[in-house]
């Protein structure tokens, strides 16, 4: 959890990644918060509370940082929506960006495996019982790929797969050989 100093405050909380079917061009989409489950921060997103601010920026309005690093973009949300588990995001990994090949290839091996949501908190209440606060609404700034999550039960579900050129000549080559043998066995006439 980061806070600035000045008027503006911001609250980072970090989610797991879960990678399956990993590789190709980058894109993956998951949770990245998931609503009424107390992170290690003693914190816990209740449903709503990122409606106001993603209604206001949208998802091209949430930047797509690594290990929150503002010098460090390396890709673009497609979709962050609110549903009954949590916060949904679809992202695609920039290729021309270096650090983002970097981050595929370490979410390929497992070894990056985090989201975390950088966001101002606009309301909250404390569960003084439970030593819980609840985030009631949120204005969400960016979600970065992080090394150390804090929120156990959010995941990605899915990193989607693309075949590269020299793959597709490969699978290409392999059809046309099997087409041949085929072939070879029959008469024309």
């Amino acid at each position: 959890m980061h806070t600035f100093r000045g008027s503006v405050s911001l609250t980072q909380k970090f989610a797991d990644l879960e990678l399956s079917g990993v590789a190709g061009d980058g894109r993956f989409s998951g949770y990245a918060s998931v609503f009424g489950e107390v992170d290690l921060g003693r914190d816990a997103i209740e449903p709503g509370a990122f409606a106001h601010s993603l209604t206001r920026r949208g998802a091209a309005g949430v930047r797509m940082l690594f290990q929150h690093d503002p010098a460090q973009p390396i890709g673009a949300w497609r979709v962050i929506r609110e549903d009954r588990r949590g916060l949904y995001v679809e992202g695609q990994l920039s290729p021309g960006v270096s650090r983002a090949r970097e981050v595929l290839a370490l979410m390929k091996s497992g070894a990056l495996d985090g989201l975390s949501i950088g966001f101002q908190t606009v309301r909250a209440k404390s569960d003084g019982k439970a030593g819980v606060r609840r985030i009631l609404e949120a204005d969400l700034w960016e979600i970065s790929v992080v090394t150390f999550p804090m929120l156990q039960s959010a995941r990605v579900s899915n990193v989607k797969h693309r075949r590269f050129f020299r793959d597709r000549e490969t699978e290409l080559v392999r059809a046309m050989r099997r087409a041949a043998r085929l072939m070879a066995g029959r008469t024309f006439r």
